[in-house]
C-alpha cells in the first residue's frame, strides 16, 4: 500500500487554497456509469476560507467551513457547495477580519479600537469556535454540522443552507463533543466529550441523543449522560477526536496528548493564545484504554495500560469470545502530530514536506486485544487467546494489564487514515475489511483498501491527484461485506476539469465512473452518503 508516485509539483497546495461558494449547482460531466441504484447525495465539510483580507488562518483546521455536496440523480451528478453561516463565518464577513480565534489561528482585537478597548478585550475570556469544518451527522431527521467544540450546527442537507446553532452545553454536562459519534441501529446518537467531574476534577462523558422522536419534538432535548471515564490527570483532559461502541461496551482510548485547561481558561485571553498553545503532553503516562459497559452503563475499573501514541480515527471494535477488538489508526510516540498539520508546512514545497514528515510521529494501523476476564491466566501470562491475533495482554506486578497490538498495516511515512467500514452491517460487529485515504508524508494521494485478517491490500492512486476520505455505499440487498461503491472527492490540479467525484468497486479499488466539474475543490475532512 506504499505510494508510487512522488509530488516535486507541489499540485497538492491547491487544495489548500479558498474557493467560492456556488449561486446554484452545476452540472458535472460523467464518465463510466452511475451505479442505477445510487440516487442521492454526497455531502462533505472542509475549510473553503483559507485568509480573510490580509489575515490569513494558521493551521489545516482553521478556514472557515464549507459544505460541498454532489447530488445522484438518473445516471446525472450535479456538485453545489455553500458556505456554513456560522458566527465565526458571519463576524468574520462583516468585519473583514479574522473574529473568532480558531485551532491555530488567534484572533486579535480590532485594529479600529483605540488602545484601551483593545487592551481590555484581552480579558473577555474564551469565546470558543462554532466553525463546523470537521463532519455532518443525523440527529433525528435533522443533519448538523460539527468540528469539536461544543457547537454544532443545523443544516439543510438539500439547499445547505445553515439554519441553526445548537450549544450542547444546555442539554448535557460536557465541555465539547467530538465530530465522529456512533450511531447504533435504532437511530440513537452516541458521543464524548471532557466534562468537569466530582471534586471539580475532569472527567470524560458518554452521551446520548435519541432517534427521531413520535412528537415531533426534537431530540437533542432528551439528551443525557449515559455513563463517565475518569481521567488520568485532574486538570488536564487528553485530546479526544473518536471513541469506540460495541453491542456491549463502550471503548475509550485516553492518549498522552493533554489540553492544559488552567492555560485555556487563564492564559487564554491573556496572552493571545489558540487552541494548539493549550496542548502540552505527558511523556510518563503512556496510553490508557477504558471499558465501560452498556447494560448496566457501568465504568469498568481496570487498568489497562500500553505504550504512547496520538490517536484519531477508530476503525472498529467487537467482541469475541470473552474479549475487545479494537483496530486504531495510531500514530507512533507522545509528540502530538497536529504540530506538523500548520498549512506552511504542507504548502511547502515536496522534498521540504518530506523532511518534516521523516522527524514526525510515524503511522501504524493496529489492533489491541483487551480481556474482559483479567484473572483467566495466572499473573505474568498472555490473556489472549483468540487463535487469529497476535496481540497480547499480560498482568504486571501492579495490577495494570499491559497491551502490546498486533500490526495490521505500517510502511515509513505512509498512513492509512480517515477509515471507513461497511457501517450499517458491520459497526461492532467482527469484520474483514477497512477503506481509508492514504496519506503520503502528510499528503492524501491514494485511496486504500486493507483485509484486517490476512493484511491484504489494494490501491487507487493516479498522479499528482488528490482524494479525500472514502465512504462507503453498500449495494442494495448485497450480502457481501465489500460488496458496494466508494465515493470520494478527487483533486487533479492539472485537469481542464481539476475537481471531480469519483466512484471505484470496494472490492477491487477499479473506477466504475466519475464526475467531472470545472472548478477547484479544496480539502474535506468528513462527511456520509445521504440516499
Amino acid at each position: 500500500m506504499v505510494s508510487r508516485v512522488e509530488h516535486p509539483a507541489g499540485g497538492y497546495r491547491k487544495i489548500f487554497e479558498t474557493c467560492e461558494e456556488l449561486a446554484e449547482p452545476i452540472a458535472a460531466q460523467v464518465t463510466g456509469r452511475i451505479p442505477p441504484w445510487l440516487s442521492g447525495s454526497l455531502l462533505r465539510l472542509g475549510p473553503g476560507l483559507f485568509e480573510v483580507g490580509s489575515e490569513p488562518f494558521y493551521h489545516l483546521f482553521d478556514g472557515l467551513a464549507i459544505m460541498h455536496k454532489f447530488d445522484f440523480k438518473d445516471g446525472k451528478v450535479t456538485y453545489f457547495r455553500r458556505f456554513i453561516k456560522t458566527d465565526a463565518y458571519v463576524r468574520a464577513m462583516t468585519e473583514k477580519r479574522i473574529v473568532i480565534t480558531e485551532f491555530g489561528t488567534f484572533a486579535y482585537p480590532d485594529p479600529c479600537k483605540n488602545i484601551f478597548s483593545r487592551f481590555f478585550s484581552y480579558f473577555k475570556g474564551v469565546e470558543v469556535t462554532d466553525n463546523c469544518l470537521v463532519n455532518v451527522y443525523p440527529i433525528g431527521e435533522d443533519f448538523y454540522a460539527c468540528t469539536e467544540t461544543n457547537y454544532i450546527t443545523k443544516v439543510n442537507p438539500e439547499t445547505l443552507a445553515t439554519l441553526e446553532k445548537v450549544d450542547m452545553c444546555k442539554y448535557v454536562s460536557i465541555n465539547g463533543i467530538t465530530a465522529h459519534p456512533h450511531i447504533d441501529t435504532d437511530g440513537t446518537v452516541y458521543n464524548i466529550g471532557n466534562c468537569m467531574g466530582k471534586g471539580a476534577s475532569l472527567a470524560y462523558n458518554i452521551i446520548s441523543i435519541p432517534p427521531a422522536q413520535k412528537d415531533q419534538s426534537d431530540p437533542i432535548e432528551k439528551s443525557r449522560v449515559v455513563v463517565q471515564f475518569p481521567s488520568s490527570e485532574r486538570f488536564k483532559p487528553s485530546y479526544v477526536h473518536s471513541f469506540g461502541m460495541t453491542p456491549n461496551h463502550f471503548v475509550f482510548v485516553e492518549t498522552p496528548v493533554k489540553i492544559n485547561m488552567l492555560k485555556f481558561l487563564s492564559a487564554w485571553s491573556i496572552r493571545g493564545t489558540n487552541y494548539m498553545d493549550c496542548f502540552e503532553v505527558n511523556e510518563t503516562m503512556g496510553t490508557w484504554i477504558h471499558l465501560a459497559s452498556r447494560n448496566p452503563a457501568k465504568y469498568l475499573d481496570v487498568k489497562f495500560r500500553t505504550s504512547a501514541m496520538n490517536l484519531f480515527h477508530h476503525i472498529n471494535c467487537y467482541e469475541d469470545q470473552g474479549f475487545v477488538v479494537i483496530d486504531l489508526c495510531t500514530w507512533k510516540g507522545f509528540e502530538f502530530v497536529y504540530n506538523y498539520l500548520y498549512l506552511a508546512n504542507l504548502r511547502q514545497n515536496w522534498e521540504e514536506v518530506k523532511q518534516a514528515a521523516m522527524v514526525a510521529p510515524q503511522p501504524e494501523v493496529r489492533r489491541y486485544v483487551v480481556p474482559l476476564d483479567v484473572y483467566r491466566e495466572e499473573q505474568g501470562k498472555n490473556l489472549i487467546s483468540l487463535p487469529y491475533t497476535t496481540a497480547t495482554a499480560v498482568m504486571r506486578n501492579d495490577g495494570t494489564i499491559w497491551l502490546e497490538p498486533e500490526v495490521l498495516f505500517s510502511a515509513s511515512r505512509q498512513a492509512f487514515e480517515f477509515p471507513q467500514i461497511n457501517y450499517k452491517r458491520f459497526c461492532g460487529k467482527n469484520y474483514t475489511y477497512a477503506y481509508g485515504l492514504g496519506l503520503n508524508h502528510f499528503i492524501p494521494d491514494r485511496i486504500c483498501k486493507l483485509n484486517v485478517k490476512t493484511k491484504e491490500t489494494w490501491v487507487w492512486q493516479e498522479p499528482d491527484t488528490y482524494p479525500s476520505e472514502p465512504l462507503f455505499v453498500q449495494t442494495p440487498n448485497s450480502v457481501e461485506e465489500d460488496d458496494g461503491v466508494l465515493l470520494t472527492i478527487v483533486v487533479s490540479p492539472g485537469a481542464q476539469r481539476p475537481g471531480y467525484l469519483l466512484i471505484l468497486n470496494a472490492k477491487d479499488l477499479t473506477e466504475i465512473a466519475r464526475a467531472e466539474v470545472e472548478i477547484m475543490i479544496p480539502v474535506t475532512f468528513h462527511g456520509l452518503y445521504k440516499p
